[in-house]
């Protein structure tokens, strides 16, 4: 009834229907906050009729949501209400309180008193006898952080500084007023607090009238052992209790505190809760009513509702909620009025009992800017999404500086703010923010972040007696003592300060944890500039500090400093003078200046003295200016900074935390000089830059350094700090200090510096030392001398002696340094507001624009507008412009090349292979050609050749190789070989590649039209010095002068008056002998009588006419020709005529002499002049038809060279004439000439150019007189090539490469004839050539250009596939093969040819592994008809293309010559023997080419033929790829050998042929022998091949014979398939030819083949290829391979193996990871914690090795503990501390005193590891145990051989004696 009567309380004569209704709506508007929108409908629809429908529905709608939001609106101090009880997290506790967390962020405290009346009661018995009771716990030995505890709110009140302030009691006279005695069910949760002890329990205060609770001792002892670790329960302790018995209607109730009763305890409807008594901390169960948005109405214990806000919704099912879900859930809070329940689903409050565990924010203090918003709840606050997507909640109060500028329409969901985390609520698991702009500018935030010796600033809050209390920060407050309140003691403070005041303290000390700070106003203090002491191991002996003191005693002053340090002055270091009463001359409270004698930190001790002039270092003072604010910088240390200003040279910062003013250069941002500019200019004030490093420090000077080198050296510890510490050898990191003509200073990070001269500044040869480095620049440097006392080094900084590795390596780390910086400087330049810097930021290299064109300017470039943003400057240089015409207003899709961070420029290229890029999949590792499209001081962007992917690649492959030769320098349109290390292009958007060789770069070719008619010319300095006299010379007369100096191609003269005059080199000679240089025939000061010729201008240096009226000013062109001097020597020209009009009078054909002026090493030609004013130029292609001249033409001509040479023609320009060294280059049929490869065609050929644009192709049949499989592979763009012309028809010059046509003297022997038509075959002739295509009727087979033979299937093999497909897999289009011409049809233009081993005497073309039935002779016969049609018409078609289009392919060296029939056997046997030498040339060639052709991989049988007869069918197996070059020819173990084959098919096995020059002088005495042999002769070969074949047999039937190639492994692996040793013997063979892929498919075949039986012998295969997948494979093949292996083998003994190999490759990290596995997995396994802990021990990890024996022992069953124990005191011995593993052994045998087996072990580690008389101790005490005689025995005998090996014959007598003894005392037992 009680129940009943508190659930439905009586009222009244009511009817019952009434209060049920309205019971039924207050709680539902109660506790739902539901505002009912019926009764207002009704209203409506009676007052509005018709229309008002709609507006009520929205209306309605509205209101709803608008109740949803209130019913879920979260808790703020205004809607919690006195009595409201609720669920609360210890925070923090204090001495006298406890801070609470509550729900949605709210905080409370509950006093000291607040906790229960026995616990106050105690403490006013404390109170009252003054002294501190026993057993009386403080409250922090009470309560700990994270305690869940259920509280009241037990008033709310308002804070002198007007805060609100909650106020909770935990008495459980509070909490559970609203249960009494009747109400008490077994099975209830209940919270209680011990108010006394008892014999045999504890009463325990629950809070209920009438009842007595009490705790029997039994059902504590878990929890006192578990939680209380031990200690019995005190008074007031706070407990979590199950009632358990319930007796006397409640009058007595008997309690359990069991941690599993507790945790798992439900509130049930049997308890009979109901809204009166619901108490927080219930676990409940419960169903989903209702999901909104803002959180869920859930109904549990049947008749209640109850809200869950979106706080306490489980994070891991947030969203996923539905209606009727059950769940569990707790209850938060209970409104005593409004009867709102508010629960949470948080998993972590569902087991009752348990503590929180996360307690703090990391980033507590973080400022963060723009957040945006999620939530905002208008009488709570708002919730903020961060940037890692966790929630954070600001309270309605943080949301703005006051209520008055409070604006709610700035928190609509999205919108971003700045705010600062200052706290974090336990209970939601939410980080706190503020708003406010005095929280988010505090220099403090909380008292943790405050540091003594601190400056800080504060306002005055009051003036006490006992001091003055100043805000530090929102939540700070400190104290000044009154002696602090100023240098000097001062009575009336209030004078001095007032209410509100700002003033700057100085922190005494500060204690976090009890919220204490004290703090100093004393000027001197706050300003002084020394360093400032926090510990006695700061106070270093000779340190001047300033202090105060704060005791006067007769023996000497005491000073203190800060955070509680303090010293003594004795009496004699008061003063020079002596002082008898120091107490009259120093008061407490004086500040003083001390120097520091002696400080001994262990004991807390220092002695100080007043006398500062015995001071050896006076100056040491501006030393501490750096270290104001209390924390010196040390050099070396690596710091955070704060951008304060920008300035020309770099940036002035701030050092965090104490923001110590620093400069931070610009070069020493970067390690890349182009960077350091452009991080200076995107830098702004308020940017914090990370790990930088202090480089010096000097008079409060500070220099930074963030150059990542220096960093990374600083940080790896490999700086040395002295001179003592450096050797010669050592190679340091460090950066140009200054550049001077002599060499370079380089200074460390530790601020020790070197030079490093001149001469070994570069490899190059150094004319300025300016050229190579720039001040601030990163090098490596060597060290080459030391000289310690003078304290001087010597470096070196030639790349050669500081290589850091692999350069590819290096290049690739250089470039990703770089372009990771550039994307920093683009996240920099995101963060602005402007629109197009954003843009600029997102643009990256590969991203495609349509574009305007805007303007095309003069150079040739080009302007484009509208890109994304209007003001973007795009532009494309005149080569990106492609030739293409084009006009302003005209659309383009351009590509970014790069984009100018510092011009805020874009550059753009038109190309069309970059603009329509190709989607190929692109290899890692692969090699390809490249175009250079623009470049960057460190880095250039080409594009690949055949895709247009943009890669960026380092010019640069070392931090010193800084410097080029013009002559090395990239040029943009060059192309280079680029290897790639990246294939996808990341967020730079390119791919990452590294530059081949230098040798492998080629020129971009020269420009036609467009090219400009006026290079810069370089002028003779001679000619411009001084201003130009005015003279009156004219053309023809006679001047004398002296010679001034002497160039290559002209000759200064000074006439009288000091008029300079030129003499040219044409102009010296009648007849200039070719190869010499006529100016040398002139010396310096030789006086010459010349004629005048002309006249240069001053300016253009061009020729002027004598009427020009600038005449007068020009230099004098002067000749000495003997023809020009004589009297009679009229000719001269007096009219000036143009050079292109002389150039016009020059004839093709013509030969004329020139002189060599320069080398254009860029554009490829030779500059010369064949007169002053006529110029010429001769392409390299056209100097020489060497290979020698064109590799290195500067080594054959020199500059001011004659040469003759032939006119080819006016250059395209019309300035120049072309000429040529070779001939007039007409390129006629029959020519031989040089050209360069343009383009590769796989399968067809080659296309070449020649100078003036001419193109031609190669054939791959013109590629060489011997077809090769590849032909095409030596080949590349740009390569020269030596070309003979075969034909000009059509305007298209067909080529041959053939040394036969190129070189005709050499008489060079041709293997593979040229075949240009049917005429050149003839029947039953051999001929090699290429598949071309596999046809329904059989394989078309290319014999030369454009002749094809058709070889039906039935000839191709003898062997027949089923499906037509598969001949395209075994016959590829351009493999290599030898035919016989069965047939020729003339008529129709047919050739038949047969692959058949029987008529070529090659092997098979198929496989014998694709073994089908062979085809039937009548089947073949079917056939011929239709297909001889389709290859006839094929021929004509390609006969009437020869001659029209240059076929463009190519072949491999293959040694088959054209000859006459001959016998059978000895033709078949001479070709064997060639081809195995040609495969051989060619294996070795490319030792390193994975697989060899198709034909290599089919079985290299001998077949022979006689007559007619068929060829019998070999029965053999198939082979392995061949991977090595083969020692020998075919018939040895490179090949199987068929058993079938005749004698008369062998011939002796020949050494392998070389060169191809080498093979066809030994074939020329072969062929005289190659008549008709007589019967003897044939006899006599036959007895040779059968002893050669017998040595075969007997070489491969030898046992001790090694495998030698892959055929030799098969054989053994199938003799022996179970032998893992062989696997893996074959599996090293491929790995030393690095074929990695090979060795994995040994390994997969190891484990298919081998036996399941053979559990082991898999195993090592299983371990080998882990070993493989390690070593060469990725981390995903590894783990692949190691599920497999964990899946098919004992899985323990897989996983030690791979902890095994991790630790063996140094893999620490990943084998501690596995190790940690392994335990969980195997951690009843002794094996692995034993390893584990060997592994530890080996690392030096010895503490965590002994953590993991305690772990070991805890969860291995207790027989296997002394073996444990005993194999880690092995360990100890042999890895760690022998004293540790001795204590272990002593330990285990104290308790296990007969192990007989531990002291054994126990006496070997001693005999190993310890000394003589160790072991002697050892046996002492074993000789004296009490064993069984057996066991003794063992041990005499042990000491017995240990005394025979290491004691005298006293010591083994003594022993005998011993063991005497022990035999007659056992004796003497057995007796009695």
């Amino acid at each position: 009834m009680a129940n009943l009567e508190e659930s439905f309380p009586r009222g009244g004569t009511r009817k019952i229907h009434k209060p049920e209704k309205a019971f039924q709506q207050s709680v539902e508007q109660d506790n739902l906050f539901d505002i009912s929108t019926e009764e207002g409908s009704t209203k409506r629809k009676k007052n509005q009729k018709g229309p008002a429908k709609t507006k009520k529905l929205k209306i309605e709608k509205r209101e709803s949501s608008k109740s949803a939001r209130e019913k879920f609106e979260i808790l703020s101090v205004e809607s919690l209400c006195e009595g409201m009880r609720i669920l609360g997290c210890v925070k923090e506790v204090n001495e006298l309180e406890l801070v609470i967390s509550l729900p949605n962020g709210l905080q409370g405290f509950v006093q000291v008193t607040e906790i229960c009346d026995a616990y106050t009661k105690k403490l006013n018995e404390q109170v009252t006898q003054e002294q501190p009771l026993k057993d009386l716990l403080h409250l922090p030995e009470l309560f700990s952080p994270g305690m869940l505890v259920r509280c009241v709110v037990s008033s709310l009140g308002i804070t002198d500084r007007g805060k609100k302030s909650v106020k909770l009691s935990l008495n459980p006279k509070n909490v559970n007023r609203v249960l009494s005695a009747e109400a008490l069910k077994p099975g209830m949760l209940l919270t209680g607090t011990i108010s006394s002890l008892e014999d045999h329990g504890y009463l325990v205060d629950i809070g209920v009238d009438g009842t007595r609770a009490f705790l029997p001792l039994l059902k504590a002892q878990e929890y006192i052992r578990q939680k209380n670790k031990g200690a019995k329960l005190k008074v007031g302790q706070y407990l979590n209790c199950i009632v358990e018995k319930v007796k006397g209607n409640g009058g007595v109730v008997s309690l359990s505190i069991g941690h599993s009763e507790v945790s798992t305890a439900i509130a049930t409807e049997e308890q009979s809760w109901n809204l009166n008594n619901l108490l927080p901390g219930l676990v409940v169960k419960a169903q989903v009513q209702k999901v909104t948005p803002f959180g869920l109405t859930l109904n549990f214990l049947t008749f209640f509702t109850g809200v869950v806000d979106f706080m306490h919704l489980d994070p891991k099912k947030a969203g996923t909620y539905f209606s009727n879900q059950a769940v569990r859930a707790c209850i938060l809070c209970v409104h005593p009025r409004t009867r709102v329940v508010r629960l949470s689903l948080r998993p972590i409050f569902l087991q009752p009992g348990r503590p929180l565990t996360r307690l703090s924010c990391q980033k507590l203090g973080a400022v963060l800017d723009d957040i945006p918003v999620q939530g905002f709840f208008k009488k709570a606050g708002a919730t903020f999404r961060l940037k890692d997507g966790v929630l954070a909640y600001a309270r309605l109060s943080h949301l703005s500086d006051s209520k008055n500028v409070f604006n709610p329409e700035a928190f609509k969901p999205g919108n971003t703010h700045k705010c600062r985390i200052i706290d974090y609520s336990q209970m939601d698991e939410l980080a706190l923010l503020s708003l406010r702009t005095s929280i988010i500018e505090a220099q403090y935030l909380r008292y943790h972040d405050i540091e003594p010796g601190a400056v800080v600033k504060g306002t005055v809050l009051t003036i006490k007696s006992y001091g003055m209390l100043v805000k530090v920060g929102e939540q700070m407050r400190g104290l000044v003592p009154p002696m602090h309140l100023a240098d000097i003691l001062i009575k009336n403070p209030e004078k001095k300060y007032h209410i509100g005041d700002e003033v700057k303290c100085r922190v005494l000390l500060c204690d976090p944890e009890a919220k204490k700070l004290m703090m100093t106003l004393k000027k001197t203090l706050i300003e002084s500039k020394l360093p400032v002491i926090t510990c006695y191991a700061d106070a270093k002996p000779g340190l001047q500090i300033h202090g105060f003191i704060i005791r006067v005693k007769d023996y000497g002053c005491i000073v203190k400093f800060y955070n509680n340090v303090q010293g003594l002055v004795p009496k004699h270091e008061l003063s020079t003078e002596y002082i008898p009463d120091p107490e009259r001359v120093f008061y407490t409270g004086q500040v003083v200046k001390v120097v520091v004698l002696n400080c001994e930190p262990s004991k807390e001790r220092m002695l100080l003295s007043f006398k500062l002039s015995s001071d050896p270092e006076p100056k040491k003072e501006p030393a501490g200016h750096s270290q104001k604010k209390g924390k010196a910088i040390n050099v070396g240390q690596l710091v955070d900074v704060k951008v304060l200003e920008k300035t020309k040279d770099g940036l002035e910062v701030a050092v965090l935390p104490h923001n110590i003013r620093a400069f931070l250069p610009t070069s020493h941002l970067s390690d890349h000089v182009a960077n350091g500019p452009l991080l200076h200019h995107w830098l702004q004030a308020g940017d914090i830059l990370h790990r930088v490093l202090c480089l010096s420090q000097s008079e409060g000077h500070v220099l930074l350094c963030r150059k990542p080198a220096l960093v990374s050296t600083v940080e790896g510890g490999q700086d040395p700090k002295n001179f003592s510490e450096i050797h010669p050898g050592m190679l340091l990191t460090g950066f140009v200090k200054s550049i001077k003509d002599y060499g370079v200073f380089i200074q460390f990070p530790s601020g020790l510096s070197g030079l490093a001269p001149k001469a070994i500044m570069s490899d190059k040869f150094v004319t300025s030392t300016s050229d190579h480095f720039v001040e601030g620049q990163t090098v490596v440097a060597k060290v080459t001398n030391v000289d310690e006392e003078k304290q001087r080094m010597l470096l070196s900084l030639r790349l050669s002696d500081c290589g850091l590795g692999d350069l590819a390596t290096t290049s690739l780390l250089l470039l990703s340094q770089c372009l990771e910086e550039l994307q920093g400087v683009r996240s920099l330049m995101s963060n602005r507001d402007s629109v197009l810097i954003q843009t600029l930021a997102e643009m990256t290299p590969g991203m495609f624009l349509d574009l305007v064109v805007q303007e095309v300017l003069e150079d040739g470039s080009v302007v484009f507008s509208g890109g994304p943003v209007p003001d973007l400057v795009l532009r494309a240089s005149r080569y990106h412009r492609a030739g293409q015409e084009v006009e302003s207003g005209q659309k383009k899709k351009v590509v970014i090349l790069n984009v100018d961070l510092l011009k805020l420029e874009v550059h753009v290229s038109l190309h069309q292979d970059l603009v329509n890029r190709k989607a190929k999949k692109l290899r890692k590792g692969s090699e390809h050609q490249a175009i250079v499209q623009h470049l960057e001081k460190s880095f250039a962007i080409a594009s690949l050749v055949e895709t247009g992917h943009l890669a960026a690649f380092s010019l640069t492959s070392h931090l010193n190789d800084t410097f080029r030769f013009d002559s090395e320098k990239l040029q943009v349109g060059q192309g280079v070989s680029l290897t790639l290390k990246t294939t996808e292009p990341g967020v730079t958007g390119l791919l990452l590649a590294v530059e081949g060789p230098a040798a492998k770069r080629t020129m971009r070719p020269t420009r036609k039209d467009s090219e400009t008619v006026d290079e810069d010319e370089e002028v003779d300095p001679a000619l411009t010095v001084g201003t130009i006299k005015k003279h009156t010379l004219s053309i023809g007369d006679m001047v004398t002068g002296t010679v001034k100096s002497i160039k290559p191609t002209h000759v200064v003269v000074t006439l009288e008056d000091g008029i300079i005059g030129c003499i040219h080199a044409s102009h010296i000679l009648d007849d200039v002998p070719e190869g010499t240089s006529p100016t040398t025939k002139l010396k310096v000061g030789k006086m010459v009588t010349a004629r005048v010729i002309g006249g240069r201008d001053m300016k253009t240096f061009k020729y002027l006419p004598i009427s020009h009226p600038r005449f007068v000013r020009t230099i004098p062109e002067l000749s000495v020709r003997p023809s020009e001097l004589e009297d009679g020597h009229t000719a001269l020209n007096t009219h000036s005529v143009s050079p292109v009009e002389k150039i016009k009078q020059y004839q093709a054909g013509q030969t004329v002499t020139c002189f060599l002026k320069k080398y254009n090493v860029v554009k490829k030609w030779l500059e010369v002049e064949i007169a002053p004013d006529i110029r010429g130029r001769i392409p390299l292609l056209l100097t020489s038809l060497s290979f020698k001249v064109l590799k290195h033409p500067d080594k054959k001509f020199r500059v001011g060279q004659a040469l003759r040479a032939t006119v080819v023609g006016p250059d395209s320009s019309k300035a120049f004439l072309c000429l040529s060294l070779i001939g007039p280059h007409k390129l006629e049929e029959g020519e031989v000439a040089m050209g360069r490869v343009v383009k590769v065609t796989p399968n067809e050929g080659l296309t070449v150019s020649f100078p003036f644009g001419k193109i031609g192709t190669v054939s791959i049949f013109h590629m060489s007189d011997s077809y090769s499989e590849m032909p095409l592979e030596d080949f590349v763009p740009q390569k020269v090539v030596r070309c003979y012309i075969l034909s000009t028809a059509d305007n298209v010059l067909t080529l041959s490469l053939r040394s036969s046509r190129t070189n005709p003297e050499t008489k060079s022997k041709v293997e593979d004839p040229e075949i240009n038509s049917i005429q050149d075959i003839k029947e039953g002739q051999l001929l090699r050539g290429y598949i071309g295509s596999i046809q329904p009727h059989g394989v078309f087979f290319r014999l030369g250009p454009s002749v094809v033979g058709l070889a039906r299937y039935s000839h191709v093999s003898q062997h027949s596939l089923s499906k037509k497909a598969l001949y395209n897999k075994h016959l590829p289009e351009g493999k290599l093969l030898t035919a016989r011409v069965l047939r020729l049809n003339h008529q129709k233009n047919l050739v038949e040819l047969s692959f058949l081993p029987g008529d070529t005497g090659k092997p098979d073309v198929l496989s014998a592994s694709l073994e089908g039935p062979l085809p039937k002779q009548e089947e073949r016969k079917t056939e011929a008809g239709e297909r001889d049609q389709k290859a006839e018409k094929k021929n004509q078609k390609r006969n009437e293309k020869k001659n029209q289009k240059g076929q463009e392919e190519v072949d491999l060296p293959s040694k088959e010559k054209q000859q006459p029939q001959k016998p059978q056997a000895q033709k078949r046997g001479g070709r064997e023997r060639r081809e195995s030498g040609s495969e051989q040339e060619r294996v070795s060639k490319k030792p390193k080419k994975a697989g060899l052709s198709e034909e290599d991989d089919s079985l290299v049988d001998v077949y022979y033929r006689e007559g007619k007869e068929e060829a019998e069918e070999t029965n053999v197996l198939p082979k392995e790829k061949q991977t090595k070059p083969a020692e020998a020819p075919r018939l040895q173990l490179s090949s199987g050998f068929a058993w079938n084959a005749r004698l008369d098919s062998l011939t002796p096995a020949l050494p392998p042929l070389a060169e191809s020059s080498d093979s066809e002088e030994d074939e020329k005495p072969h062929q005289a022998t190659q008549k008709k042999k007589s019967k003897k002769e044939r006899e006599l070969e036959k007895q040779k091949a059968e002893k050669e074949l017998s040595r075969i047999e007997e070489a491969l039937m030898d046992p001790g014979r090694q495998p030698e190639s892959a055929d030799d492994f098969d054989r053994l692996v199938l003799s022996s398939p179970n032998s893992s040793i062989l696997w893996l013997q074959y599996m090293a063979f491929h790995l030393q030819a690095m074929e990695i892929e090979k060795a994995r498919a040994v390994a997969e075949r190891a484990l298919k083949t081998i036996s399941f039986r053979e559990e082991q012998e898999k195993l090592n295969v299983w371990v080998a290829l882990l070993n493989l997948e390690n070593m060469y494979g990725s981390q995903e093949s590894l783990t692949k391979v190691f599920e497999r292996a964990v899946q098919y083998n004992e899985p323990l003994k897989v996983f030690l193996h791979l902890a095994d190999i991790y630790a063996k490759s140094e893999k620490f990290q990943e084998a501690g990871e596995l190790y940690n596995r392994m335990l969980k997995r195997f951690r009843q396994e002794k094996a692995v914690w034993i390893k584990y802990g060997a592994f530890l021990l080996r690392r030096s990890q010895a503490a965590a090795s002994h953590r993991v024996l305690q772990r070991a022992l805890e969860c291995l069953p207790s027989k296997e503990h002394v073996d444990v124990i005993a194999k880690f005191a092995q360990l100890e011995f042999q890895l760690g501390d022998a004293e540790r593993a001795k204590a272990i052994f002593e330990n285990t045998l104290s308790t296990y005193p007969k192990r007989t087996d531990v002291w054994s072990v126990y006496i070997d580690m001693t005999i190993k590891h310890g000394s003589q008389k160790d072991v002697r101790d050892i046996f002492e005490r074993v000789i004296h145990l009490s064993l069984a005689p057996k066991r003794m025995k063992f041990f005499f005998k042990r000491y017995l051989d240990y005394e025979k090996q290491h004691g005298t014959e006293k010591d083994v007598q003594a022993v005998k004696a011993k063991a005497l003894e022990y035999v007659e005392a056992k004796s003497s037992v057995l007796e009695d």
